[in-house]
């Protein structure tokens, strides 16, 4: 595996979106738009190219190919959780779109978020919203179910939910939240594999290197329970810096409860439990 290619991480059973599953959501649409994703060659060279320059170039975690499938993952799974529950969903609805565009928003904003990356890693999130646009125009009316202004509604509520996965800008949509929140659950340790291996030390890579797991879950209280399992102090970083950054003003803080749990085991337990 090249540098530029993405780094390795854990690979949890169920923890990947199956189409063949039953959800509690529309799925069609989304079947058929995630099938083109994983076969257009545009949007996969961009995941590749987009790893450049946070981790060969700046050292920074990874924001390549694996980022992006385990944060559509967790945001389709993050979805089907506050289906679940009875959250309700505004972006696609207040546009006249159909239920079912709801997750095609999420996963098409889950998937091109971060190619601002091949401009620079600093305000990447703003570099994203052209080349985003960009590729919008082309793939959108690739599909019969969308006409010249359903295009137009959809690109508009994608391009937001890219935008509003930096934390200075706040989601005004449900599915800008969930885009928001999943950004931050790809915390676990692999993800810091290559910075950590050349030597960085700093504490992105150092906290990350903390996460043994994360878990998405039914709550009892709220929709979505997420479970964090850290090995020492320094993953309290990734929880109550990045994780609790990317909750606030995200729409959805009455509906996930997470929970961070030290589960080393030689009694060298600084902090034991964080929740949020």
């Amino acid at each position: 595996m090249s540098e530029t290619d993405e780094t390795e991480q854990s690979d949890d059973e169920g923890r990947e979106y199956d189409p063949r599953a039953d959800h509690a959501f529309p799925d069609e649409r989304l079947n058929e738009v995630l099938e083109f994703v994983q076969n257009d060659p545009e949007i996969q060279t961009y995941l590749r190219a987009q790893n450049v320059n946070p981790v060969v170039r700046k050292g920074y975690n990874d924001h390549g190919r694996k980022h992006i499938s385990i944060v559509r993952n967790r945001a389709l799974a993050l979805y089907d959780l506050l289906k679940q529950g009875g959250v309700e969903f505004n972006g696609a609805s207040e546009q006249g779109l159909d239920e079912a565009d709801e997750p095609v928003i999420i996963a098409l904003a889950a998937t091109i978020h971060d190619i601002g990356h091949v401009v620079h890693r600093d305000e990447h999130a703003y570099w994203s919203i052209p080349l985003a646009a960009d590729l919008l125009d082309r793939v959108l009316p690739q599909f019969d179910f969308y006409g010249t202004e359903e295009v137009v509604r959809m690109k508009g509520e994608v391009l937001h939910a890219i935008l509003c996965h930096h934390t200075e800008e706040d989601p005004l949509t449900t599915e800008a939240g969930v885009v928001r929140v999943a950004d931050a659950l790809d915390m676990e340790k692999g993800r810091s594999r290559m910075p950590y291996e050349k030597g960085g030390r700093g504490i992105d890579t150092v906290s990350s290197q903390a996460i043994q797991r994360v878990s998405l879950m039914q709550g009892d209280a709220v929709p979505v329970l997420v479970e964090i399992e850290m090995l020492n102090a320094a993953g309290v970083y990734q929880v109550d810096n990045l994780l609790k950054a990317k909750l606030r003003d995200s729409g959805l803080e009455d509906d996930i409860r997470i929970i961070a749990v030290n589960v080393r085991e030689d009694g060298n337990q600084l902090v034991e439990r964080v929740e949020l």
